[in-house]
């Protein structure tokens, strides 16, 4: 088995995760468009949704996977230095993680509470 990153299996993970952004974006204008929010409260009853909560939980992980397999694309094939590669993709990694951990928090509470 290669440890090493397949152009393909990135290329299809890329893929898979814009289709899933695009249609969650639209969906989710259409939805604002239908419905207009109009408060702090009204965001709040929308996200306690299992579905919606679960929906843009999703959109986060497929928002950090498509960032990650994009940006160590890039590092990859543009960074020589092993320890610069290295250390970019730590951060990268660490940044990714971070903001994805950081909108589940946030999405966490409106789901529990059911909204109140």
């Amino acid at each position: 088995m290669s440890r090493k990153p397949s152009g393909l299996r990135a290329w299809l993970w890329q893929r898979l995760t814009a289709v899933y952004l695009a249609l969650f974006l639209v969906t989710t204008a259409a939805a604002l468009w239908l419905h207009p929010v109009t408060g702090f409260a009204d965001w709040q009853a929308r996200l306690a949704g299992p579905w919606t909560g679960a929906a843009a939980g999703l959109f986060g992980l497929a928002l950090a996977l498509h960032a990650w397999v994009g940006m160590r694309d890039v590092i990859l094939d543009y960074v020589h230095r092993l320890w610069l590669r290295v250390l970019l993709l730590a951060a990268v990694a660490a940044v990714l993680a971070g903001s994805l951990f950081w909108m589940l928090a946030a999405l966490l509470p409106a789901g529990l509470t059911g909204g109140s």
